[in-house]
């Protein structure tokens, strides 16, 4: 049997380090940074025709990427071909030349200005074919809209939102440069969609600084915001309301205010359109961010992100951005660096054997595309399949887009792909020390206090029936006792929290009370009562107590828990309402008091067995040895019995403490399950157990959010450890000191 125990043993520390080794290794891979090469099959492309390039574009497989020359003229690379390149049959120019260029990543048009004054916007897409068990793509270029801005257009860009489209152009003219917003609109009909008609033109000369050039313009993917960037690094931020005709200037900043040269060599807007990325000619890198705060009527940029400035310095920078996460790709000259805005970390930085003057990131991120000086088209594999993680997104306070400020923050999924996943553990772990505190807060005085009564003063007889009750209780379900907690007991909580409160005053007090005056009776009255079984005299009156603060709830709160009734205008007493008003602080039905109540309950049997066995097992020699010494029993529990038995009782309260942390279903069904961070008894929390169970369904295999959740584990097994380690130093410590020879 020794053998026997000593393999088993073995065998659970053996099962534990493997399970731990199995999560770490589960977590390890998010930390790697990217990985950039050049495949073998796939990657550079023969050069282009001479002339200079002034836009590309590509499929979402960046296998045939394509590139505008000036002349009007487009030419494809097809790089799983060894690179053979060809000239499209697409011609819109008409003798023209091209003056501007705005080729979006991702939105399937290229919009080109000319020197005679139009603005042209091509529509592009990729179609694809299997034959043979091999895919082909193929390109289809159309003219969707063509307007005149009445002279030579030096600046263009352009998005699109649905039905509407966004054109913006900065042309030359007789009394200066004049800025216009064209409106484009397509209507649909049962029959489809119709063509694309411009309904509104909007002059924003008056905007421009005389003098003052302006080096590039942007508009947002939901047509409603202008982005005008001038060569003295002043930014103007346009904004259109709804389906109104008319601009509003709402901002003019200045993104490199601090520095000696303050111009802006590139600028773009991150996926989703709320942020902003500025490129100083000195390497600067910084963000900026929509958001309001209290002082502010409507949403405008801040600076929210500072990056490690770029190696490659020079006014040939250039941007674009992912169409998956918050990373982007920024460069100048030979070097180029993927970048990502949330965890504000350089995810890759390398010097290139070529000067870059176009870039794009693949659709499916899993590529960098280059076209370089030697005019061709250089594709990179990208392996970066967690960008979003960092120690920092993790464990610190993190700048999210739309918040006033840097915060801890768990959100991990939104409801539009440009959302910004918030992964932030400390949310959870504060969850977890939240609903464990506010369970022993409940648990432990009941716990202890009633094994030692059951120990010390309770009649032998009843004994019998005590322990049995309380290992019924432990054998509760925690999915039934969270149920309970959610559809019962919450309701009730919700509307007698004054009475919780009464009950929790009068029932310790009248308890002491009755145990003060009973200890102060002469013998002759307490002989009457056997030893053991006093508290079936006391029962009665307790229960009476529990009544009486139960109904003196409603008549507390209409005294005072008032609140001024915004219908009538009289004061009246409602706790729920009462809350929020004082406190400023929410007022939940699944809150923490529910968790305390049902969660100690599930944690008072462990507590209560393991205390009372180690009470018990104190020799009932130190007990006759106190008693004969003039003791009374209550000191002798006090200060023989509980100081003997400390150890094993800190014992309990660690096996408690563990069982706390790692409770899932009632944290699950009682809490509301919102990963905050506030110490408010009526709002809810998220543990990190219960963020495991809620999550991991949804989470895709080895994806970030399905890593993040064995980090999670990871935190948790931590936790446990470091609380259990201490509490065996402690318990050793304690044992020694008052252990009976």
């Amino acid at each position: 049997m020794n053998r026997f125990i000593k393999v088993g043993g073995l065998g659970v520390v053996v099962a534990v380090i493997g399970i731990f080794v199995f999560i770490v290794s589960q977590v390890v891979p998010m930390f790697q940074s990217a990985k950039v090469e050049v495949p073998e099959t796939i990657g550079v492309g023969e050069p282009l025709p001479e002339g200079s390039y002034v836009a590309i574009a590509s499929d979402e497989w960046g296998e045939r990427p394509l590139a505008l020359r000036t002349d009007g003229r487009f030419f494809a690379s097809d790089l799983t071909n060894g690179g053979a390149s060809t000239e499209l049959d697409f011609q819109f120019l008409e003798g023209d030349t091209i003056s501007a260029v705005s080729a979006l990543p991702g939105s399937g048009v290229i919009a080109v200005g000319t020197s005679g004054g139009k603005v042209h916007l091509i529509d592009y897409s990729y179609e694809a074919a299997f034959s043979a068990g091999k895919r082909t793509v193929k390109e289809v270029l159309a003219k969707g809209y063509s307007g005149d801005f009445g002279g030579s257009v030096k600046r263009v860009a352009f998005g699109q939102s649905g039905s509407a489209r966004l054109v913006a152009g900065l042309a030359s003219g007789d009394a200066g440069d004049r800025l216009t917003v064209n409106l484009i609109e397509r209507k649909r009909s049962l029959v489809g969609t119709g063509t694309w008609k411009e309904t509104a033109s909007i002059d924003l000369s008056k905007t421009l600084r005389p003098g003052v050039p302006v080096n590039s313009l942007l508009v947002s993917n939901r047509a409603d915001t202008l982005i005008v960037v001038f060569a003295n690094g002043e930014v103007d931020y346009h904004f259109r309301s709804g389906n109104a005709t008319t601009f509003e200037l709402r901002q003019t900043f200045r993104p490199f205010a601090d520095l000696t040269n303050p111009t802006i060599s590139s600028a773009g807007f991150l996926f989703g359109d709320v942020s902003l990325v500025f490129l100083s000619p000195t390497g600067e890198n910084v963000i900026f961010s929509l958001y309001r705060t209290e002082e502010e009527p409507v949403r405008i940029f801040h600076p929210t992100k500072h990056f490690a400035p770029l190696a490659g310095k020079g006014s040939d920078a250039f941007f674009t951005k992912s169409l998956r996460n918050k990373a982007f790709l920024v460069g100048s000259g030979k070097r180029a660096s993927l970048r990502h805005a949330t965890t504000e970390k350089v995810r890759w930085e390398s010097e290139l054997p070529f000067s870059v003057k176009h870039a794009l990131i693949g659709a499916k991120y899993d590529s960098l595309l280059f076209f370089g000086d030697d005019r061709r088209f250089h594709r990179f594999v990208l392996d970066d399949p967690h960008p979003e993680v960092s120690l920092r997104a993790l464990f610190g306070k993190v700048w999210y887009e739309g918040s006033p400020e840097p915060k801890y923050e768990w959100q991990s999924t939104g409801g539009s792909d440009d959302f910004e996943p918030k992964l932030s553990l400390v949310p959870l772990i504060f969850g977890t020390l939240k609903g464990t505190f506010y369970a022993l807060l409940f648990a432990m005085p009941i716990a202890l206090f009633g094994a030692i009564y059951t120990s010390e003063f309770l009649h032998p007889r009843n004994k019998v029936y005590v322990k049995p009750v309380m290992e019924i209780m432990a054998s509760l379900p925690s999915v039934v006792l969270g149920f309970l907690a959610a559809l019962w007991l919450a309701p009730i909580l919700e509307r007698r929290v004054p009475s919780i409160l009464c009950i929790a005053v009068l029932l310790p007090t009248a308890s002491f009370l009755i145990g003060w005056m009973w200890s102060r009776q002469p013998q002759s009255i307490r002989k009457h009562v056997p030893a053991g079984r006093e508290f079936l005299y006391f029962l009665p009156v307790l229960l009476g107590i529990l009544y009486i603060g139960w109904h003196l709830g409603p008549i507390v709160e209409r005294f005072l828990f008032t609140v001024e009734d915004a219908a009538t205008g009289t004061r009246i007493g409602d706790f729920t309402r009462w809350w929020p008003a004082v406190t400023n602080t929410v007022y939940e039905q699944r809150n923490s008091l529910v968790v305390g109540f049902v969660m100690g309950f599930a944690v008072i049997p462990i507590i209560f067995t393991i205390a009372e066995d180690s009470l018990s097992n104190v020799p009932g020699a130190l007990r006759s040895g106190s008693l004969a010494l003039g003791a009374s029993r209550w000191q002798t529990a006090w200060r023989v019995v509980l100081p003997t038995a400390s150890a094993g009782i800190f014992s309990a309260l660690m096996i408690g403490l563990g069982r706390a942390v790692g409770e899932t279903m009632i944290v699950v069904m009682a809490t509301g399950n919102t990963p905050i961070m506030e110490w408010n008894v009526f709002s809810g929390m998220r543990t990190l157990s219960a963020n495991i169970a809620v999550e991991l369904p949804e989470a895709p295999h080895h994806g970030t959010l399905y890593r993040t959740l064995f980090l999670g584990a990871v935190a948790l097994f931590v936790m446990t450890f470091a609380v259990n380690t201490v509490a065996e130093v402690l318990r050793q410590h304690l044992r020694e000191r008052y252990k009976t020879v």
